[in-house]
């Protein structure tokens, strides 16, 4: 929440001086919880290396040995670990039925109360209402979230009076580098389609 807060204390008439004992968190050789290592999530994972950061990972299938040795990643076979061990816990699922509220009150309190939640994927696999909740409580530190249920959240809802959350609008893929990748594939796929060759990115594969 540092760099927000931060942002409006810098641009803020009101601002006379900056204290010094205002501290953020530090994420270097904190321990990452990234839950749904796919390919989105296994590039998280080689970011977060980076930072020297201790990653577990909590997946329906278990990754290569070689590939969790590449970025330094544990499984762990019970996602409730995951959750008791993680400085940051990082939702990278698709969703579907089963990941439908995957975070709810009961796992947001097998969290570190120091600890911040961060969603990439839906925002359905969150309950917000316990989320809500959470914060409010300091059941956990904080929250950061690019996606929401719905999309834009009301104006009256009460994740957007919290102080203690980051929500931005679906902007994970929101740059024009991003954008002619995902069209170049698209093309790609239907090409292939019309040319009876296998599809690239074909979602459930025969």
């Amino acid at each position: 929440m540092c760099l927000h807060s931060g942002c409006q204390m810098a641009v803020s008439p009101d601002t006379k001086y900056f204290a010094v004992d205002w501290l953020g968190v530090e994420v270097t050789r904190a321990t990452l919880g990234i839950i749904g290592m796919g390919s989105i999530g296994y590039k998280v994972a080689q970011r977060a290396r980076a930072f020297n950061m201790r990653i577990l990972y909590h997946n329906r299938n278990r990754r290569r040995k070689e590939e969790e040795e590449a970025v330094g990643a544990h499984y762990c076979e019970k996602m409730e670990d995951l959750l008791q061990k993680s400085d940051f816990v990082m939702l990278v699922v698709n969703l579907t039925p089963e990941t439908h509220k995957l975070i709810g009150k009961k796992e947001l309190g097998l969290m570190k109360p120091t600890a911040t939640l961060i969603n990439i994927s839906r925002g359905a696999v969150i309950d917000q209402d316990a989320l809500v909740e959470a914060l409010q409580n300091k059941v956990i530190r904080a929250a950061a979230l690019d996606v929401t249920y719905p999309e834009p959240l009301p104006r009256d809802h009460p994740l957007l009076k919290l102080n203690n959350i980051i929500i931005t609008p679906h902007i994970g893929t929101a740059t024009v580098q991003a954008i002619h990748m995902m069209a170049e594939e698209a093309i790609a796929n239907m090409l292939a389609v019309l040319n009876g060759q296998p599809i690239p990115s074909e979602v459930f594969p025969k």
